[in-house]
């Protein structure tokens, strides 16, 4: 089975122009399939300061109204998109953007409302593996931005953690899938303040652990259950670094399902 690298870059890499072009040159460099998967919620917040378009969060995710949903689209699929995508043609990497409505790559639903009405959030249904397959067998590398639709015509906001699992898990059937998740930090951190402190292994006893005693928080748990997800629906590999982890020359957390 050939083997696919899945890789989410996000955080503050993307918000640095020296970072993300470092981190590019890696990811050209790693051999075989790819696939890479974008957010870019930082840059949707300062453009909508600037357009005077209120954003709104609840417990660290954002609320997608019309305003908003204009704004990521134009950012996401449009500005960021094919910026990432113009640097590695640059760098001789063959890049396509996509969007979830581009191929009918990635569907979704609109989160139904619960406690909390998300807006024009979308949860993941699918993914339209023959499209992926087909791409990457005509030596591809496909960027996906954080954008799906729900098949009736309608654009969705969707994490990109989770996008990027989707992806990973979708094409496990035909290739053997590392998922990588790369942010400003080199890992899952016991320590915020202590870049050093990288948790090398996270298995579900030890994460429970780091839960209850708040090493593990906020946004960092959502990425951890996707991680686990993942893993548990044929995805191979998952790890969670810094944008270096790529070409193997620092440490990062590698999530593992061993003690289960």
């Amino acid at each position: 089975m050939d083997k696919l690298s899945v890789v989410k870059i996000g955080g503050n890499v993307i918000e640095d122009a020296e970072q993300l072009a470092g981190f590019l040159t890696g990811f050209t460099q790693m051999e075989g399939a790819k696939v890479l998967v974008h957010g870019g919620g930082k840059k949707a917040t300062l453009m909508a300061e600037k357009l005077g378009v209120p954003v709104k969060m609840i417990d660290g995710r954002r609320i997608t109204d019309a305003e908003n949903l204009d704004i990521i689209t134009m950012l996401y699929g449009g500005k960021i998109n094919k910026n990432i995508v113009a640097q590695l043609q640059g760098k001789n990497c063959n890049a396509i953007g996509l969007s979830g409505a581009d191929g009918n790559a990635i569907q979704a639903v609109k989160r139904p409302v619960k406690e909390i009405d998300f807006g024009f959030v979308g949860d993941v249904t699918g993914i339209n593996a023959p499209l992926f397959q087909l791409l990457l067998k005509a030596y591809y590398v496909p960027v996906c931005c954080a954008i799906t639709h729900d098949q009736n015509g309608q654009l969705l906001n969707t994490n990109a953690d989770t996008i990027a699992a989707s992806v990973a898990k979708g094409l496990s059937k035909f290739f053997k899938v590392s998922l990588c998740y790369c942010f400003e930090m080199p890992g899952v951190l016991k320590d915020t303040d202590d870049k050093g402190s990288v948790i090398e292994e996270i298995t579900p006893n030890s994460y429970t652990k780091l839960k209850t005693n708040n090493v593990i928080h906020s946004g960092m748990i959502p990425k951890i259950d996707n991680c686990f997800e993942a893993l548990k629906n044929g995805v191979s590999e998952v790890k969670i670094g810094g944008p270096q982890m790529i070409s193997g020359k620092t440490k990062y957390t590698k999530i593992i399902l061993d003690d289960e």
